[in-house]
């Protein structure tokens, strides 16, 4: 990195006044070094490595002012201030590589932000000292793209893949979501699940470099400070598991942080967050998985997990200290947590905080979201439609309730009766009203008048579903005998086998094709290939809530929503559903493809965030006229932009 001594500036009063700014805000917020204008000769340089930026036509005009003189209100790539001057400036001038200082020679090319490996142009190699460090080719993004990819198909195994994804993330930012973009259907089974899953599991043996914050019960008490070590300043969205129930695998511990990492990358990808906007956290209170405690590998707290009073402390502390730092528009989005803290953690702090959970309401938004689509297939409404799970966890009973409120909605009938059309079975049996004094508390509403059922076929014949979700993280256990029950009496079953990762599925795509000769809605929580049955084939849609948590939180953002409501749920499978269109109805589609997803994404932040002025929780103003057009414009580009 290049120094900023007092031979870079033409003036030493200004420079000493940027000295005292500088070191009173080291801990305060980001830090902000100025260079001022050379002159209209272009650029000076000391030598000793300090770098006066030079002016061009575009600049003349404001070269006796600094950066820090642009409007500090600008807002662009969801919401996020624009740090670096990228999104100021049209597409046509230039920008500076700023970090703490002007990045430059080897240093610019370790910087993940700002280094563009052989795209930097000849110009670029000589202004910032990248002569000799380069070979001389100079390629554009498009061939780094082609690149890439052809060297990732190489790779037989997912989780080499994974490896090399997370290792590109780390040297080159803008290609790492450029590639991700541009092959989103290819490449969103590597970097979520299903290979997130198997990456948590051997985290700790491929663990480079770290890329969230790990907060454990050490750091107990200074929680604030720890926060204040992320290098961003300008946090918009947190997501923060503590690892107990990793996708359908169980306990990970401190492992779990391959979750939050993905996610994040997908609200940049998918909903175009700007990656300085997003922080990943782990909170470590300890494992109760045995074998990752006998791991010499495991890179987390070894204990048993921290309980009770202890472990609700460290998270109070956590949700206080984000509140402090980041402000009280920042989203938290709670992942993987076991269902007794997670129910506990979005009732607790959803009215003082801005906060979602992915496993209860993400889930439940985008499988409303694919019932609502499948009425073109299977014909009547929401009401007409009886549905039985499997699992009655935090995803079960959020879908659940969020089908509750959608058919309430509708017909306007009590939440409590239309709660009735709605059964779940869980490791126990069919949940009916005998056993609700044994019940947890969000089993309870589901609790109706039945006789007691053990086995989910028995349940599946006597309540005769028209809808069967399974959410339960076992799998196969929708049986040849259960599948071809919902046959015999739906002439289109509508089967969604939800839970991921693929292994942990209740049933493949071809299974449930074959037993129902074809006549199946299907959808599943993790990628099927297609299915040939009876010289037709079958393109299984994927459940994934990919589909709604970027653009929900996209709409949140550029609402500058204080509180998440229901109602924005709704809104956002509404959105979801209005994108299936007749061509993928007619391949039996009940979710748009992958490949439109930005687009997707606008399309729900949109609806969001006009929920959010709705219903009087936004807080931008005024109100944009267009509200799609606007969230579409929010979005960061990964493009490479020219430097000075």
């Amino acid at each position: 990195m290049i120094s900023l001594n007092r031979a870079s500036f033409s003036n030493s009063s200004s420079y000493s006044s940027i000295s005292r700014s500088f070191s009173h805000s080291q801990r305060k917020g980001p830090a902000t070094l100025v260079v001022a204008a050379a002159g209209s000769s272009g650029r000076a340089v000391d030598r000793n490595g300090s770098v006066l930026v030079e002016t061009s036509s575009t600049t003349k005009e404001r070269k006796e002012s600094s950066v820090l003189e642009m409007d500090a209100k600008t807002t662009v790539g969801g919401g996020v201030e624009d740090v670096y001057g990228e999104d100021s400036a049209t597409e046509d001038q230039l920008v500076t590589p700023w970090t703490v200082s002007v990045a430059s020679g080897y240093t610019l090319l370790r910087n993940p932000h700002h280094n563009k490996g052989l795209a930097f142009n000849e110009y670029e190699r000589d202004a910032h000292y990248l002569r000799g460090l380069l070979p001389p080719s100079v390629v554009d993004q498009e061939l780094q793209v082609k690149k890439m990819m052809h060297n990732l198909r190489q790779y037989d195994i997912p989780l080499h893949r994974y490896i090399a994804m997370m290792d590109l993330q780390e040297m080159n930012e803008k290609l790492f979501y450029k590639l991700l973009i541009d092959n989103v259907e290819e490449l969103l089974p590597i970097v979520y699940t299903p290979t997130v899953g198997e990456a948590c599991q051997k985290y700790g043996s491929i663990f480079r470099r770290p890329q969230g914050l790990f907060i454990s019960l050490k750091e107990k008490g200074k929680i604030r400070e720890v926060l204040k070590n992320w290098p961003e300043r300008r946090i918009q969205v947190i997501v923060v598991t503590d690892g107990e129930r990793i996708l359908g695998l169980g306990d990970l511990g401190c492992q779990g942080m391959g979750i939050p990492v993905g996610k994040l990358s997908l609200y940049t990808a998918l909903g175009g967050l700007r990656p300085s906007a997003c922080l990943p956290v782990t909170i470590d209170v300890g494992t109760n998985n045995e074998k990752l405690l006998n791991d010499e590998f495991y890179i987390g707290l070894r204990q048993r997990r921290a309980t009770g009073r202890e472990y609700a402390e460290l998270l109070h502390e956590f949700m206080c200290a984000v509140k402090q730092n980041y402000g009280e528009k920042v989203l938290i989005q709670f992942e993987d947590f076991a269902n007794h803290n997670a129910f506990d953690l979005l009732a607790k702090y959803s009215n003082t905080h801005l906060v979602f959970n992915d496993d209860i309401q993400g889930t439940a938004s985008v499988v409303l979201a694919g019932l609502i689509a499948s009425l073109k297939l299977v014909g009547g409404t929401l009401t007409e439609h009886t549905f039985l799970f499997l699992g009655a966890g935090e995803a079960g009973t959020g879908i659940a309730e969020l089908i509750a409120l959608e058919i309430s909605k509708q017909t306007k009938a009590p939440l409590e009766e239309t709660r009735k059309k709605i059964w779940l079975v869980d490791s126990k049996g069919l949940i009916v009203s005998s056993r609700k004094e044994s019940l947890q508390h969000f089993k309870q509403p589901w609790a109706h008048e039945h006789e007691p059922i053990k086995e989910l076929v028995d349940a599946v014949k006597a309540i005769k579903p028209t809808v069967l979700i399974g959410s339960s993280g076992a799998g196969r256990t929708f049986t040849k005998e259960v599948v071809e029950a919902m046959a015999s009496f739906n002439e289109k079953p509508v089967i969604l086998a939800l839970s991921n990762p693929t292994s942990q599925s209740e049933c493949t795509a071809k299974e449930a094709y074959t037993w129902t000769r074809g006549r199946c809605i299907f959808a599943s929580g993790s990628p099927f290939d297609p299915v040939e049955y009876d010289g037709k084939f079958f393109v299984p849609g994927q459940a994934n809530n990919a589909y709604i948590f970027p653009g929900f939180g996209l709409g949140l953002i550029i609402s500058g929503a204080i509180r998440v409501h229901d109602d924005m749920l709704l809104a956002a499978s509404e959105a979801l559903a209005s994108q299936v269109t007749q061509e993928n109805f007619d391949k039996g589609l009940i979710y748009p493809p992958f490949a439109n997803i930005r687009k997707i994404s606008a399309c729900i932040a949109a609806n969001v965030a006009a929920k959010a002025y709705e219903l009087g929780l936004a807080t931008r103003l005024p109100q944009p006229e267009d509200l799609e057009r606007y969230a579409e414009s929010c979005m960061y580009s990964p493009a490479y932009r020219s430097y000075r």
